[in-house]
């Protein structure tokens, strides 16, 4: 069993845990995803040696803060120093969201 499921079969789990587990989870997995997303387009991994040898590195990132159905996602939106990179799991200057919940239920 992964972390998310063991938690899920906790004992006496109440139905506001399960949306707290269920939301942390979202949480990390979008954040992991905005920081993949940024990993594959400038192809190196961070802290990796190659960076120091290309044009285009990261630039740090910034916070934003995603209003969905159920809760508010606290997301960490990475950026490379051109600004070429478009992420595009979250849509720009959007604040809430209602179709993301449905995607990620998909896709398990």
């Amino acid at each position: 069993m992964n972390q998310f499921t063991t938690a899920l079969v906790q004992p006496l789990v109440q139905k506001e845990d399960v949306r707290g587990i269920f939301r942390s989870h979202l949480e990390r997995a979008v954040n992991t995803l905005l920081t993949s997303g940024l990993t594959a387009f400038l192809d190196y991994e961070k802290y990796d040696l190659i960076e120091f040898n290309t044009e285009n590195s990261r630039n740090g990132s910034y916070e934003r803060t995603l209003h969905t159905e159920f809760w508010e996602l606290p997301l960490v939106i990475p950026r490379d120093r051109d600004g070429d990179f478009k992420q595009r799991t979250v849509v720009p200057y959007k604040q809430v969201n209602d179709t993301l919940e449905a995607f990620v239920i998909h896709m398990f």
